[in-house]
Parts: C-alpha cells; structure tokens; sequence
C-alpha cells in the first residue's frame, strides 16, 4: 500500500525509522524527502526556518502544503505519527490536522500510530476523520 507518512517535523527521525518499518512490510512509504535531508545535516538553511519559528516561509519557498496534498491525493492512504510534544500526549498540529483532511476529502485511509490526542481543541475533528488508530502496531494496517 502507498502510505504517506505525516506527523511533526521534530519527528522527523521517527519519520524515516517508520518509513523503513513499512518497506520491510512490503508498503510503499512516502516522506518529504526534505527530512532525509534535514537528519542527514543536509539544507541547514531551511531547517533552521523550520525548527526556528519561520516554519511559514519554508511551507511557503519549499510548497510543503502542496506538495502533501499532491502525495497524499497520489496514495492509498496516511500514517500519522502522534508522538508527545510540547507537554501534548499524541500531539497533532496545525499542518498535520490539514493532512488528515487533505486524505479525508480524497476517501483515502488514515491510520493514527497513537491515540486522538485529548488536550487539543480540535480532538472531535479528528474522531471524524480518522479510520483507525493502531496503538503503534503496523501490523493493523489494511487495505
């Protein structure tokens, strides 16, 4: 299955090491390549926008928003990577929460590695999204 894989840029490793767990189930993941980049030292200067507070203009000079939706649109469905952030169990941002909608609009399937986030105000959104939370087992996911 195409899956794109979603979630925070701070989780940018856990992006790639899931990446890799999905390819060895026979998936086809889908990540920015940009975090390959960014864990490898490569592109310090658009890092430093995103890690830095000006995360807008790198969605805007690099067109991530447009890019996710043209990936996600292209796959059979989304993994979302909800890990605690900022004191937020199984955070979801503003990005990702577009995501999850981006894939809802186009019938694909999403798939939360970790429970809907509850300290969020956005969390009954979410509930009607998504299709099924895996509790960080892969092996839940099907077509």
């Amino acid at each position: 299955m195409r899956i794109v894989i979603c979630g925070s840029s701070a989780f940018k490793e856990e992006m790639l090491k899931y990446r890799d767990k999905l390819t060895s189930m026979g998936h086809e993941p889908i990540v920015h390549p940009d975090y390959e980049d960014f864990v490898m030292g490569r592109k310090p200067e658009i890092w430093s926008q995103v890690s830095g507070g000006e995360h807008y203009k790198a969605k805007i000079s690099q067109g991530y928003i447009k890019w996710y939706y043209q990936a996600i649109f292209d796959s059979e469905a989304i993994l979302v990577l909800n890990f605690d952030k900022r004191d937020i169990k199984n955070y979801i941002g503003g990005n990702t929460l577009m995501e999850i909608g981006f894939a809802h609009v186009n019938n694909k399937k999403i798939f939360l590695l970790n429970p809907i986030p509850e300290e969020v105000s956005y969390t009954d959104e979410i509930k009607a999204m998504v299709d099924i939370i895996l509790d960080n087992n892969l092996e839940k996911i099907t077509n």
